[in-house]
């Protein structure tokens, strides 16, 4: 399996999808807990209206977001604890079937992990395709 990932901290929208679209991506799979974004153009409904609009597929899967304990742990560069937390949200069974979800869609078209952290190493993201994905081959795109 081959998954993408990108994150759309810096980006537009139109980058996001211009970058997309340049790998072959056909469907966006947004791992956010809280689709919703103050830069315009990246709330749930607009994004996927953008994304739908260039022939890109959206699928939102919040379970495998990070929870307010984690994201805060993000912002505050706290590393263990973001992988604390968000070890123990992979454990939840809503999480493991979106988990299998995730896989299953990657597996169907090119897909992209969303979240807004540009840095993969930085993100959840990353830590989700180490927890579930282990055998895929994972490329990170920048818009």
């Amino acid at each position: 399996m081959k998954i993408f990932t990108i994150g759309y901290q810096g980006a537009t929208q139109p980058e996001l999808i211009a970058a997309l679209k340049a790998a072959g991506v056909e469907r966006v799979i947004d791992v956010r807990a809280v689709p919703l974004s103050r830069k315009a153009g990246f709330s749930k409904n607009i994004l996927a209206n953008g994304l739908r609009e260039a022939g890109i597929d959206y699928v939102h899967l919040r379970a495998l977001g990070t929870p307010p304990e984690g994201r805060y742990a993000a912002r505050k560069n706290d590393r263990a604890v973001l992988e604390r937390v968000y070890a123990h949200q992979l454990e939840l069974p809503e999480a493991i079937a979106e988990a299998a979800m995730m896989r299953d869609l990657a597996t169907e078209k090119p897909s992209a992990l969303l979240c807004f952290e540009r840095d993969p190493a930085i993100c959840h993201r990353t830590l989700l395709l180490k927890s579930v994905a282990k055998d895929a081959q994972v490329i990170d795109l920048f818009a």
